[in-house]
């Protein structure tokens, strides 16, 4: 199984578009709000940058929601 975060906050359509994606699915995800300055600083030393969400997936970075790298990297096949 894979072990995903989304960093991201409840005011980001970008966020909410992933947490749902990932809810449909039914993949199991950690959600960590940015709006916590130490959960900020972790995903930006993770992504590099300050855009959001970032969606961490095994370690892969991912910075924005894009269902083709994320169905990639979770091995969907729709």
């Amino acid at each position: 199984m894979a072990k995903v975060i989304i960093y991201g906050a409840p005011w980001c359509p970008w966020c909410m578009k992933a947490k749902q994606f990932l809810e449909n699915h039914k993949i199991e995800f950690e959600w960590k709000d940015i709006q916590d300055p130490e959960t900020a600083k972790e995903a930006k030393q993770k992504s590099g940058q300050e855009g959001i969400p970032v969606i961490d997936i095994n370690g892969n970075i991912l910075v924005g929601f894009d269902v083709e790298k994320i169905k990639s990297l979770l091995g969907l096949k729709e």
